[in-house]
């Protein structure tokens, strides 16, 4: 069975106001921060994906609520408007002079059931709770799931083609810098073609977004049972995602900050790593390290460099750095059993530098701090083929998917 690929009807700002309704991810900003951007630009639609900070009481039932009640204000003042014609779009962004470009469109959630779109990480069921629970109530997905595929060349071509010759849809650039490059695909032959050159894909893979992709997947069970229609055909059977070829993806690291030297000395922690790693004095400052199997480590001040001495393993999971790391440091050393719930380990996205981890543990009463060489794309791939899971964390992919710029509505 190969992957599924369609158009979509997509809820969308009209032209014009795309730059500022749309805004980054809603799990990327404190609260703070959205509420200063909401008292700017009150048709930001953060108003839509952080309602909390709007609703009328702190309960999840009145945060939905809100949120469905923005939504319907955005379309009944014209703010969204709805595509008469399923679409695909086409969408590019640029980020330091390099970019990447797929299609914004939906997939199936039977797919993604049965494992042709693959995933690499858990999940949490709180947060896939959220997730569910905010489709259910908006009829409708709001952010997309980033996937991936091997890269193809009839697809680039197509691509190539029909950006040549299409007027643009959205073009602006984001308060970090980004530029976002969106066109429309209507005509019947192109759509043809775009699903054509996808049946030949035998697997999608989720770069980011698992618990979007499992909330869509819990919510088309409880609508489905709930329709008394039901056909294959209705919008909830798939979720709504923009889809890269893997050889355009950027991957920066995700480095780790430590509370405390888990009660060792400096001189005791230092000799504990020389078990597994050779520890030297970092050849510059600060270290960020440049191959596989290396890691920069700043403590009290100072840079090191650790060479991990283990070998090469046949489990793509365990040649992983982030693995290595937490196998042979954090936690026979540090004590870090579960780094997905120790409130003494942080993890700091590899788009902030090496130069936060020296802030933090300058400044914030952290003790120890690492820079990680970023995961490979070709290792995610390897480790989703094999059906395991990577380590939380592991990945921190630049730049982000926008939201706000299309909206897949249920019913």
């Amino acid at each position: 069975m190969l992957a599924t690929v369609k158009p979509f009807k997509a809820l969308r700002p009209h032209k014009g106001i795309e730059q500022c309704f749309s805004c980054p991810p809603y799990d990327v900003l404190e609260e703070d921060e959205v509420k200063e951007i909401i008292s700017r630009n009150p048709n930001s639609f953060l108003r839509v994906t952080r309602s909390e900070v709007e609703a009328e009481e702190d309960s999840k039932e009145a945060i939905y609520k809100k949120a469905n009640e923005n939504l319907k204000s955005f379309i009944k003042k014209g703010v969204l408007i709805t595509d008469p014609d399923p679409s695909f779009y086409i969408y590019r962004e640029t980020c330091k002079g390099v970019s990447q470009t797929g299609f914004f469109a939906v997939v199936s959630v039977d797919e993604y059931d049965k494992g042709i779109i693959k995933k690499h990480e858990l999940t949490r069921r709180d947060k896939e709770d959220d997730r569910t629970n905010h489709i259910l109530n908006l009829n409708a997905q709001t952010g997309p799931v980033f996937l991936t595929h091997k890269a193809q060349e009839d697809l680039k071509t197509i691509i190539d083609k029909l950006i040549k010759n299409k007027e643009i849809l959205y073009s602006f650039c984001d308060e970090n810098n980004v530029k976002h490059e969106l066109w429309k695909i209507q005509e019947e032959a192109e759509k043809e073609r775009i699903e054509k050159a996808f049946s030949s894909i035998e697997y999608l893979y989720i770069v980011d977004g698992h618990h979007r992709a499992a909330a869509a997947s819990r919510a088309q069970k409880i609508m489905k049972e709930k329709d008394t229609n039901y056909s294959l055909d209705k919008p909830y059977n798939y979720f709504m995602a923009v889809i890269f070829p893997h050889n355009e993806l950027r991957v920066l690291p995700y480095n780790r900050i430590v509370k405390d030297l888990n009660g060792l000395k400096e001189e005791e922690f230092l000799k504990k790593i020389g078990s597994y790693f050779e520890v030297e004095e970092a050849p510059f400052s600060p270290y960020s390290p440049d191959s596989p199997h290396f890691f920069g480590m700043y403590l009290q001040k100072k840079w090191y460099k650790l060479t991990f001495k283990g070998k090469e393993s046949e489990d793509p999971v365990e040649n992983l750095d982030v693995q290595i790391l937490q196998k042979y440091l954090l936690d026979p050393i540090l004590s870090i059993k579960d780094p997905r719930s120790d409130p003494r380990i942080y993890f700091l996205g590899g788009i902030r530098g090496v130069k936060e981890i020296e802030k933090w543990v300058d400044t914030k009463d952290w003790k120890v701090g690492f820079s990680m060489y970023p995961t490979q794309i070709d290792q995610l791939l390897k480790v989703a083929d094999m059906n395991k899971i990577m380590p939380p964390k592991s990945t921190w992919f630049e730049p982000k998917l926008r939201s706000g710029l299309f909206i897949h509505k249920l019913s």
